[in-house]
């Protein structure tokens, strides 16, 4: 089938030029890049059992980086994407918010195979993001492991080290093999890894300030990840600063959702996972020696803001009913994707959006914004939680409102996929003029 998600009108290539146009300088020159990212979407194994054979996966990987990809904030970074794997793909980005070249509806076409593609794009805030290519799961032949890509602050931080969780789950066959999302998840057992492992090992010293980035990678599972016997202190969530507070219990995690914790290490312990289900141990924290140098503990400050509005105008706001998932309200696979299709809402720049996002479907089902982040609404719409989200998960039956300022003009997509294995990812789009 053929994908169209990239099936662009001359009238709207015309306006990505524009779009483009507008970050030149008042002089007219072309801001300088100040970082290079070179990614490569190619075939992969991962050794997941003990005395078994490595499975074949595919993966989105940062050739250009040893560890970690750090970028800063501020950063104008030329993307060299390579792709490696028999089908077109495009990296898509979560939790990168402003005008982008590297949104799917903003951007080019996928990269045929075994060709290379360049672009740029801005980094307008620090943050945890995650790129894959969950966009075009339809073709995927192997399950693909997500890449974590960190915008660092320009400011200090308050830890001693900064440490990606990357938590995902499989789903093997019999054989061994695993299975891509989006199909029957029959005769499959679920496994869990962090970082690739499933005995993830993290050493520490006593009293070490730890900046934990747990981010649920997973294509379809809610998972609640918790360490034993330590506070936990949320900083940030979806990649935005948040004011710290305790995390009561575990850490609940939508699908593509990020979570920055603040953790003073203390004592050895596990890390446990729960996918609804089952709790089970994926990983441990070693403790040992102490940090001398510090006498008294880091204080407990929030990360630098993202310059996100304070305040929403709700009793000025645009609202909007939108049915999670329905055939008849739009929703698509993205390979049937295309950008003549009705959007789910229209709103000029500027303006508040209110979002009614209702699930019908009879399990929890995910809602993804790019393009913003959002507040989620108390019951009675008279205020916000106080913190800003790109994803959320809703109960089946019910109703969740969320509210985000128009800041960011363009087409950009909203997606929704059901917490069953076998479900298709769906996608529509809004419009801010």
């Amino acid at each position: 089938m053929k994908t169209r998600i990239f099936d662009l009108t001359r009238r709207e290539v015309l306006a990505g030029f524009g779009a483009s146009a507008a970050g030149l300088t008042a002089g007219g020159a072309v801001p300088a890049v100040t970082a290079q990212l070179a990614l490569q979407a190619r075939p992969a194994t991962l050794a997941l059992r003990s005395g078994q054979p490595a499975i074949p996966i595919w993966e989105l990987a940062a050739v250009s980086h040893l560890g970690d990809v750090r970028l800063k904030r501020g950063d104008r970074c030329e993307v060299v994407f390579r792709n490696d794997l028999p089908v077109p793909l495009a990296p898509v980005w979560y939790g990168l918010n402003g005008p982008a070249a590297a949104d799917p509806l903003r951007g080019r076409a996928p990269t045929a195979p075994d060709a290379t593609e360049t672009s740029i794009i801005s980094v307008p805030t620090a943050g945890t993001l995650l790129a894959d290519f969950r966009l075009f799961e339809d073709g995927l032949k192997q399950p693909a492991r997500p890449l974590p890509i960190i915008a660092t602050e320009t400011n200090t931080v308050a830890a001693d080290r900064d440490v990606v969780l990357l938590i995902e789950e499989w789903r093997l066959r019999p054989d061994g093999t695993a299975l891509a999302p989006g199909r029957d998840p029959k005769d499959t057992s679920p496994l869990y890894t962090i970082n690739g492992t499933t005995s993830f090992e993290l050493s520490a010293s006593a009293n070490e300030r730890l900046r934990l980035r747990f981010i649920n990678g997973s294509q379809r599972s809610v998972l609640a990840i918790k360490l034993e016997s330590h506070e936990v202190h949320v900083v940030a969530l979806d990649g935005q600063p948040a004011e710290p507070f305790p995390a009561r219990g575990a850490l609940v995690l939508a699908p593509g959702a990020r979570a920055d914790a603040f953790v003073d290490a203390a004592t050895s312990a596990p890390f446990l996972l729960h996918d609804g289900k089952e709790a089970r141990q994926v990983g441990r924290l070693t403790v040992s020696g102490k940090l001398d140098r510090r006498a008294p503990p880091l204080p407990l400050l929030p990360l630098p803001p993202n310059d996100l509005p304070d305040r929403l105008d709700l009793r000025g706001a645009l609202r909007f009913d939108v049915a999670l998932g329905a055939a008849d309200a739009g929703w698509v696979r993205a390979a049937n994707f295309s950008t003549s299709s009705a959007p789910a809402f229209r709103t000029k720049a500027g303006r508040t959006v209110v979002l009614a996002l209702k699930n019908p479907a009879s399990v929890a089902t995910v809602f993804h914004l790019h393009g913003h982040h959002f507040r989620l609404l108390d019951k009675l719409d008279d205020g916000w939680k106080p913190y800003w989200l790109d994803t959320l998960a809703i109960e089946p039956g019910q109703t969740q409102r969320i509210a985000f300022a128009a800041a960011s003009p363009g087409r950009w997509l909203i997606e929704s996929v059901v917490t069953d294995w076998a479900a298709p990812r769906l996608v529509r789009w809004y419009g801010v003029e």
